[in-house]
């Protein structure tokens, strides 16, 4: 999946979350599962695919991920939530 996408992961059903852009989802996701990302995903156990946004462009993508991290946490849960309520692990259907 090579176009730029805005993601959301997390540590568990309402853990800790980890936004970021990639133009590369699947190779980014499965960097982050492996421990590859040092930092904060390493660090908090933050490895679940729960919410993700295509986009045209990285510089469509860029200024969404920007607005997002600038969201209160309850905003970010209510957006996973509205077509992932259990807060599956997307990664599998990406493959």
């Amino acid at each position: 999946m090579k176009q730029p996408c805005v993601y959301l992961l997390a540590s568990g059903f309402h853990g800790t979350l980890y936004l970021g852009v990639t133009t590369d989802l699947i190779r980014r996701i499965d960097q982050h599962k492996r421990n590859l990302v040092a930092g904060f995903t390493r660090r908090y156990h933050v490895h679940t695919l729960v919410w993700y946004e295509q986009h045209p462009t990285l510089d469509s993508a860029i200024p969404r991920e920007k607005a997002l991290k600038q969201w209160k946490r309850a905003w970010k849960i209510e957006l996973i939530e509205q077509n992932n309520p259990r807060w599956l692990d997307l990664y599998p259907g990406l493959l």
